[in-house]
């Protein structure tokens, strides 16, 4: 699946909903995404330390372990823990980070500096297209091509210095301001306007910009091809067992046989009907003052059409423009993408247990690595791991999405500043649904069919042919064709025998008893085969467009 690319974010006027196109692109293609140095990294900064806070102090009794040796590992005789895998308060950043590090990029505080930066230049740039605005007269090409440098270039060394500026500010966007202005005093056609960084801006017009394309690109980039392939390989499941006929169970019972294919491919058609509601999800903008009135905008330049001028300046971004607003862009949208992503991930967690059960019954066998422990102690042992992790994790992101789309629409009056603490825990929720996907993944990839216990389970279970049975019956006028099936098969062992002894007594014509005669829970599976088979149509059908190509 292909998305709205970042290359476009800066110079297209389309709405910036997650809108489908045709190849994936890294992080390291994307043109408006943060650029790093070789050996940066987003983990275990030595620059971050925690000396100048207060430790705990612990008493232990009843143990071999001294006061000494207590107050030594605490940190009182040495450093005090630095940031790592292993003292990490959150698994994202500690032992999972592996898994879920190429959203670090976009939804990190590095990636909210970034884009910070990114519409704080991007603005300083449109004012000087502004012919009512003749204090920023049009940058040079040289000029032009400096400014965009501080975007293209920007780099773990560049955040680390806004960081050092905020120690200072105790304000992180007024920080980013004085890192630019420090950035182009050297330059002479820049230093002149350098006041007109920030111009008429509130901190919020900003930091929802930056908000909004670093849900865009991070969900764009790093979600929505997991998404995808995890579609594709259920899709696969689907087409590779359409023809595996499975026993059914409705309330835990036995129940009308279908196939396994076909119950894979609901799965793939749910989630690719919740994968296109996401991306079609409008990321909205504002940039209208501290109210949301251009009051300060209008008093500087009475005669400029500023609600215009912010209307071209966000779309310039790739994002949606919205006029309504107080000091902060509503969130609604944000509510929405999130209510979105717990649905597809609701569906997820039906998956997970479903597969779970069809492990537990035997239906599937899992290959196992050389040297994997499946027991601590039971060393026949090979648990659904993956499927339960995928579970547990997609019920953590769940829990943040939920209040971030629950807390993020509400604000009093004009503003409060619940939303900013609420919105830097973003990358929570979408780190723990992108774990959660590479779970599924991991185990889907560890499955392999057993046929046989399958079989099984259809042979022993006979009594599922009563539906179609008295179905038959009622056609031909037989009275009291339910209860008729009811005594023979309810609380009775039922065998192929009884039910081909039942069907010889019926009167109904030879045909349709020949017929009967026929079937087997093995056959009985209705249309399952040909809708596991076209599954892929069916997901193109509910895209509306071609959007996954399988392997077979």
């Amino acid at each position: 699946m292909e998305f709205v690319a970042s290359s476009r974010v800066l110079s297209s006027n389309q709405p910036s909903w997650f809108s489908p196109i045709t190849t994936y692109r890294t992080p390291r293609q994307l043109s408006i995404s943060p650029h790093l140095p070789s050996n940066a990294s987003f983990h275990n900064s030595a620059t971050f330390s925690h000396r100048d806070y207060p430790i705990c102090k612990a008493t232990v009794k009843d143990s071999n372990t001294s006061l000494e040796q207590v107050k030594t590992m605490a940190g009182e005789h040495s450093p005090v823990f630095e940031l790592s895998s292993l003292t990490a308060l959150s698994p994202l950043d500690g032992r999972y980070w592996g898994k879920v590090k190429d959203l670090a990029p976009y939804m990190s505080e590095y990636g909210l500096i970034y884009f910070r930066v990114l519409v704080e230049v991007k603005w300083l740039l449109k004012l000087s297209q502004i012919p009512e605005v003749s204090e920023v007269p049009s940058f040079s090409e040289e000029a032009q091509s400096y400014l965009q440098g501080l975007i293209d270039g920007f780099s773990m060394s560049d955040a680390l210095e806004v960081k050092n500026i905020e120690r200072v500010t105790n304000h992180d966007v007024k920080a980013v301001e004085y890192f630019l202005k420090q950035k182009c005093q050297s330059h002479p056609e820049i230093a002149k306007v350098l006041e007109f960084f920030h111009f008429a801006c509130t901190s919020e017009d900003i930091n929802n910009l930056a908000h909004a394309l670093m849900l865009k690109e991070g969900v764009n980039t790093v979600i929505f091809p997991v998404m995808d392939e995890l579609i594709k390989a259920i899709c696969n499941m689907a087409k590779d067992n359409a023809y595996i006929s499975m026993l059914s169970r409705t309330h835990g019972q036995p129940a009308s046989p279908s196939t396994l294919g076909k119950e894979m491919a609901i799965f793939a058609v749910r989630l690719s009907r919740e994968r296109r509601e996401i991306s079609q999800i409008e990321i909205m903008g504002k940039f209208a003052g501290a109210v949301g009135n251009y009051n300060a905008h209008l008093v500087a330049y009475p005669d400029t059409n500023w609600p215009r001028i912010a209307e071209e300046f966000v779309k310039s971004l790739g994002l949606s423009f919205n006029p309504y607003v107080t000091q902060i862009e509503s969130h609604d949208y944000m509510a929405k993408l999130f209510h979105a992503i717990i649905q597809f991930n609701n569906i997820l967690i039906d998956f997970d247990r479903d597969l779970w059960g069809y492990i537990s019954l035997g239906f599937f066998k899992q290959i196992t690595k050389a040297g994997e422990i499946g027991s601590s102690t039971m060393p026949h042992k090979v648990n659904p791991i993956d499927f339960e992790n995928s579970e547990g994790n997609l019920g953590k992101a769940n829990a943040s999405l939920s209040h971030l789309s629950m807390k993020l629409p509400i604000s009093r009056w004009q503003r409060d500043l619940t939303d900013s603490t609420v919105l830097r825990n973003m990358g929570e929720g979408l780190g723990h649904s992108l774990l959660a996907y590479k779970s599924a993944l991991q185990g889907i990839s560890k499955l392999q069919v057993n046929e046989a216990c399958l079989s099984e389970d259809l042979d022993r279970s006979w009594e599922v042919l009563a539906e179609p049975i008295q179905t038959v019956m009622r056609r031909y006028g037989v009275p009291e064709p339910y209860e008729k099936l009811k005594a023979l098969t309810r609380g009775r062992a039922v065998t192929k025998e009884s039910i081909r002894e039942f069907i010889e007594g019926l009167e109904i014509p030879q045909e349709a008893k020949t017929n009967l005669s026929r079937l087997t829970p093995h056959t009985y599976v209705g249309a399952a085969v040909e809708l596991a088979r076209d599954v892929d149509m069916a997901i193109n059908l509910v895209n509306g467009a071609k959007v996954l190509e399988t392997d077979r």
